[in-house]
This record gives structure tokens, sequence and C-alpha cells, in this order.
């Protein structure tokens, strides 16, 4: 019989509407999951099962009347440990924030997920503050991937992807601010999508800016779009945010893709990718060219804007701590320490140089746009590595962005991109396709992602 930890939350609602599963159950199979694999992989930095089977109690009780709150009524979810959560800590992976509180306020996703009746499972684990591409730090340790316990999941959602991949929670809540969600969905083979800048609501605001966005994380593209819907929609506290989308994403798309316009660029003309990826991700262009698209390689046409997204990042990072005294600084991840250092002596011209850099990049992609539907792309030019290292050994550079040239690009220009995996590396290590859209066109990108995974379906992460 298979365990319920193993169904995705598609596969939940159907049993529960066929009366063979009850939220319960599924709950107890979800934290079970937890009790025998967390203690290995370290995905959660909190777990409450008084409250989870409280909560799934509850959607049992209003299933069994007929009274579901939402579409995700009954549904395990997990949250990223960024993310307000009334009545838990959220430390964001620091020992500066203090525990005791008051935590009486939800984020909106976390709003919108309570209002359908999800159940919260636990927070997941990310780096200090969220600032790096990997997931650790010295208030939760080594977050690892259940592909290889030696490896990375990534980061910084790394604790959300490493909890879906391995069944610790069907659906999980992720921030992305330079490809948080993305990268550690590539690392994992699950799927994810960063939706356009202001798709889903996000207060507290990020202290990253316009960078950060909030996107779902789940085992497949059907999932992420019945979370992505619920969790869309304006909400007071954002003043950026986007209205609903007049269809939902859940409805999907057509099964094939003829007549779409599709780039294909393999580096994007300055990174260096493994070739195992280049081959894997070679083979899914083929396959979207198989289902119908028009593809041809081309690359955008943009040198690597490392500097100016260091820039805006490394500020943004100088902003988290700026509170902080001198002996509550000595505590931070040394590494975000110096970028804190190196953020605080950007003068005012540098940031704005750095938006205009910024800007100039989202006008090259509008206009990219209009000759072409999607990009396709690797998510990351090389496989998991080494856990509780910021980069690959023998790395020129000690910084998480020397190895990401393919996902902050695109929060730089608030671009829907999306990644769903398409093979594995000679070790079995995943590899992700990067599909991203002009901004506004999520729905296009769910809908590419989804005709792909129906007719290449791929190999979820199993223990046994």
């Amino acid at each position: 019989m298979t365990d319920a930890a193993d169904l995705t939350a598609t596969e939940l609602l159907a049993a529960y509407e066929a009366g063979a599963l009850s939220p319960v159950e599924a709950a107890e199979a979800v934290l079970a999951r937890i009790d025998r694999d967390d203690p290995e992989l370290d995905a959660f930095c909190l777990v409450d099962p008084d409250t989870t089977l409280d909560m799934a109690r509850a959607a049992a009780d209003r299933r069994r009347r007929g009274a579901a709150l939402g579409a995700l009524d009954g549904v395990p979810v997990s949250i990223k440990d960024v993310f307000l959560t009334r009545g838990w800590p959220t430390l964001r992976g620091s020992t500066t924030i203090d525990p005791a509180g008051p935590w009486d306020e939800d984020s909106p996703a976390v709003a919108r997920l309570r209002e359908q009746g999800a159940v919260f499972v636990g927070k997941t684990t990310t780096p200090e503050f969220a600032w790096k591409g990997v997931t650790d730090g010295p208030l939760t340790g080594v977050t690892r991937n259940p592909w290889d316990p030696s490896r990375t999941p990534g980061g910084s959602s790394g604790g959300a992807a490493a909890a879906v991949a391995a069944g610790m929670a069907p659906l999980a809540l992720g921030t992305d601010g330079g490809g948080s969600v993305r990268i550690p969905a590539a690392f994992t083979g699950t799927f994810t999508i960063k939706p356009t800048y202001g798709r889903v609501p996000h207060y507290p605001v990020s202290p990253f800016g316009t960078l950060a966005h909030t996107g779902p994380m789940t085992n497949t593209v059907a999932d992420a779009a019945l979370l992505l819907d619920a969790i869309c929609g304006a909400d007071g506290r954002d003043w950026s945010a986007l209205p609903p989308p007049d269809v939902l994403f859940a409805e999907g798309g057509p099964d094939d893709l003829t007549g779409l316009r599709v780039a294909f660029s393999p580096d994007l003309g300055f990174a260096r990718v493994d070739p195992e990826v280049t081959a894997s991700v070679a083979a899914a262009a083929e396959a979207f060219a198989a289902l119908g698209a028009k593809v041809e390689q081309a690359d955008p046409g943009f040198a690597d804007p490392v500097e100016a997204f260091e820039v805006l990042w490394f500020a943004g990072a100088a902003k988290v701590v700026e509170h902080l005294s001198a002996a509550e600084r000595e505590r931070l991840d040394p590494g975000l320490r110096e970028i804190c250092e190196q953020g605080a002596r950007y003068s005012a011209v540098d940031y704005l140089t750095a938006t205009a850099r910024r800007m100039d990049l989202g006008r090259l992609m509008g206009l990219f746009h209009e000759r072409y539907d999607l990009l396709l792309t690797p998510t990351m030019p090389i496989a998991a590595f080494e856990a509780g290292a910021e980069v690959p050994a023998g790395s020129p550079s000690p910084r998480w962005t020397s190895w990401t040239p393919f996902t902050y690009p695109f929060n730089m220009t608030q671009q829907p991109a999306a990644s769903v995996p398409c093979g594995f590396t000679s070790e079995g290590l995943p590899i992700g396709l990067q599909v991203v859209g002009a901004r506004h066109a999520d729905a296009l990108v769910m809908a590419a992602c989804a005709a792909y995974e129906r007719a290449y379906p791929w190999k979820r992460f199993s223990r046994t």
C-alpha cells in the first residue's frame, strides 16, 4: 500500500474526495516521515505535531460535513522560516532573533493557506536571513539533499525542497531573491516557479527589495498550480501586489506546445556549464520541439550582470543587519558578515548605477520576448555539491553568485522562471531545466512545464 507521505497534493485531494484517506492520516504520515528522515536531512527547524494534528482533525471534520474551506483543505504544507506564522517563531535562520516574539501575525501567503484550511507541518530551514544559495547556518546547522545526504539541497529554500523531495510535506512555501526556489528545485529534482514579481503578495517587505519573490515548491506542476492559486491575489500590506489572475493556474493548458516560439540558450552566452547538464537540457529543448514548439538556439544578448546584482544583494544584506550590535554581528554566518560589510560601503550612486543596469536588462528581455514566448536554459550549471560549503570545491570565488549564473538575472527583471526536472547526472543527481517567460506570462510558463511533465514524466526521489 502506498505510504500517504508519498502522495502528491492532487492525489491526496482525490483520496479525500473518495473517502479513501483522511487529512489526519495524511498528517500522521508526513509527521512519521519527518521523524524517520529529518534527523539526517535537517529540513525542518520547527515541527509542532500537536498543532498539525489539530489542524488536520479540523479539516477532516469540515470534509465530513461537506464544508471544506478551500481547494487545499487538509493538505500538509511546510513554511520556510522567513514567513511570519501566527503562533510559531520566525527566526530566519539567525541566533539574533528572540524566539519569544510576539508571533501574532501571518505573512500574506501563510494567511491565504490558513484561510484555505491547509495543514501546517512546520517551518523549514534557511541560511541566515536567506542570504545564500545553499542551506546551512549558525542556528540550524547543515541541511542535506535526499538524493545524496553528503550533498547540499541548494538554497536558500533548501529545507523546503528537501522536505518536498523526501515526502515530508507535498507542498512548501519558499522565497527567491536570486534563485532561492529554483536552485534547490534543480538540486533535488522537484518543481518550482518564481512568479512575476507581485504575483504573490509579500510582507514584511524584503530587505532585498523587489528582487525577492514568493513561490510554490512541489513534486508536480499540478501541485504548484494549486498552491499558486491559493496564495495569489492582493493584500493591503503589499502595495506592489498584482490583482489575482483571471484564470486559475490549476485549469492547466494544452497538451502540446504547437505554435510557441521558444529560444534555447545553453549558456546565456557567458556561463560555464557541466557537459552532463548541457546534454540533458539540450534533450529537453528537443522535447519541446517534439511537442510542437518552434525551438531555436538563441542567446538573449546580455553580459553577466553579477556585479550589479551583488551591489543590490549585498546592500540588502547590510540593511538586514543594520540594527544589530557589534556583539550580535559577531554571531552571524561569517560569509554573511563579509557581504554585509561590503554592502555597507556602497554609495547611493553605486546602488542607482546597479538599478540602471537592472532596468536596461529588463528592457532587453522585454524586446527579446517580442520574438520568443519562452526562453529555455539550464537552471544550474552544475549538480549538487558538498553540503556545508558555499561554493563547490576548487571554485575561484568564495561567493554563491559565482555558480548561479542562470537564476539571478531573472530576479533583476522580475520575470516568471520555473525549474522542472529534466534528467540526471552519471552519479544519479538531478538536473533542472529553467523555463523563463515574459513578465506576467506565469500561466504560459506553467502550461509549458505541465505539457513537458505529461509527455516526459520524471523519476521522483524514493528512499527504497
